[in-house]
């Protein structure tokens, strides 16, 4: 998808990129609030250190999204810590970084992307949907969660 920003940089970094800690630390701020007593839960799931393949969203060199993807199995990566500050919302970028995320998975010969989100988070789901991602059943430590929502979509096509 073509962003709406003439002036939007995504760029190819890893989890030790400071604009990214700091878009994680809005990110886990909106999902303390919407996930309530399930954070916790959640949160373990979602450490930073290590990821080796992330993308940082800029407008105006402005770190404003983000999005990470994460080995999951044999040719299977995992959409992880996507995110974009509220105020730059409904503008393309998250659509960006998610087709960009997918490029990037493709290029170093993954398969398919799964994704797990909440569904307290209706416009992510909204994002997923969009974007073609099928729903699937919970996997691994989602596994009969009842708040998580998963997807997949596959590469290949």
């Amino acid at each position: 998808m073509k962003p709406r920003f003439s002036h939007l940089k995504i760029d190819r970094t890893d989890s030790s990129n400071t604009d990214f800690q700091q878009l994680v630390v809005h990110l886990d701020q909106d999902l303390r609030i919407r996930d309530g007593e399930d954070h916790a839960f959640f949160a373990q799931f979602n450490k930073i250190d290590q990821i080796k393949h992330v993308l940082v969203a800029y407008v105006d060199d402005v770190a404003v999204g983000c999005g990470a993807i994460k080995h999951y199995g044999d040719s299977i990566v995992e959409i992880k810590r996507m995110f974009v500050l509220p105020e730059y919302r409904k503008q393309g970028i998250a659509s960006s970084i998610l087709f960009q995320l997918e490029q990037w998975a493709y290029e170093l010969g993954y398969k398919k992307c799964i994704l797990e989100t909440g569904k307290k988070q209706p416009e992510a789901i909204a994002l997923y949907q969009n974007c073609h991602y099928q729903m699937i059943p919970n996997f691994g430590q989602y596994i009969g969660v009842e708040n998580s929502v998963c997807f997949e979509k596959s590469l290949d096509d």
